[in-house]
């Protein structure tokens, strides 16, 4: 199966004085921002399943949710939505084998409850509402997985496979995942994780020039973005940092932004390099084995909340449009 995906007390004021500070300029009052949004509890419909009747069970989960279970069976299960006796055959073997029912009581249990999410992503959907009308928010469905994918993405819908955020210390993790990726893999994940998904789609990269620095500056306009629609979430969960990851690269930002200068690699078209920047990995290797992981991006967010502190006539809208990454830079008067 292919690899999926203490605070000092100075930090604690730190960020939330930056917090504090953007959510004053875009703050929207979702009490009065009203937007319809539920989440769909695909999951545990399919892990109630009976496996002695399970086809009119499936004939079920087709009747009340049409569009998310043809997808669900093409992309997850891999059957043809039309073949009801292969579709069964799979589900039977999914829902008896003694690993995956382990796995699928413990997000049953887990997630019978889904309150906090359900309420951090409507607040995130009333945020991108209000300055971004034109965005159609999509409808939400949980769903298990088989540790196959955490997050589907399509124009009427997010899945998230909720068996992918039992907490980063879930004890079936390590046989198939990267240790520095499960720190997301948490119920708290999953509205970031959601929101980001959206961001990124609804405002896809656009750049003449594939340079490092169009790369870091485009992932940081998403990221400051994502501060915004979800003010009362920490930075480093935004970022999927740990808090020490965050420290050492606040601690260090100086030494990064030189790094990646004294190297020549701002302005670098090679893609293998910018990959060493913003992919998943234990580190950012261009810069040290003691980093975190996608430090491109997270300089890119730097940049972005310079140029908006200094740019106060720029609004969310304005920010979203810019791609000229040059020009973001240039304006930001950036200086770590």
């Amino acid at each position: 199966m292919k690899k999926i995906l203490v605070l000092a007390i100075s930090y604690l004021l730190l960020t939330g004085f930056m917090s504090c500070g953007k959510n004053k300029r875009f703050e929207v009052d979702t009490d009065s921002e009203k937007v319809e949004f539920k989440i769909n509890r695909f999951d545990q419909d399919l892990i109630k399943l009976d496996t002695v009747n399970l086809n009119q069970g499936i004939k079920d989960l087709y009747n009340k949710y049409p569009e998310f279970m043809d997808v669900y069976v093409s992309e997850i299960l891999g059957q043809n939505p039309a073949d009801t006796v292969a579709i069964a055959k799979m589900l039977r073997g999914f829902l008896s084998d003694t690993v995956f029912q382990s796995v699928n009581n413990k997000a049953f249990e887990t997630f019978k409850d889904v309150a906090v999410v359900e309420q951090d992503i409507k607040d995130a959907y009333a945020y991108i509402h209000h300055y971004f009308p034109e965005i159609k928010l999509p409808q939400l469905y949980f769903f298990v997985s088989g540790f196959n994918r955490p997050i589907m993405l399509t124009d009427k819908f997010i899945g998230v496979g909720v068996d992918l955020y039992l907490g980063s210390d879930y004890p079936r993790y390590p046989d198939f995942t990267y240790k520095y990726l499960t720190y997301t893999m948490r119920p708290e994940g999953i509205a970031p994780d959601v929101v980001s998904a959206l961001l990124f789609k609804s405002f896809p990269y656009n750049s003449k020039e594939e340079r490092l620095l169009d790369n870091m500056i485009y992932r940081g306009k998403v990221m400051y973005l994502l501060s915004v629609v979800m003010p009362d979430q920490m930075p480093h969960d935004l970022m999927g940092y740990t808090n020490n990851q965050w420290e050492w690269s606040r601690k260090y930002e100086k030494d990064i932004w030189n790094a990646i200068l004294d190297q020549n690699d701002l302005f670098s078209t090679d893609v293998a390099k910018i990959r060493k920047y913003l992919n998943d990995a234990p580190f950012t290797t261009p810069i040290s084995q003691d980093s975190p992981g996608r430090l491109g991006t997270w300089v890119g967010w730097q940049i972005v909340q310079s140029y908006m502190d200094n740019n106060k006539n720029v609004n969310l809208q304005d920010l979203m449009k810019e791609n000229n990454y040059q020009k973001i830079l240039d304006s930001s008067a950036y200086k770590p």
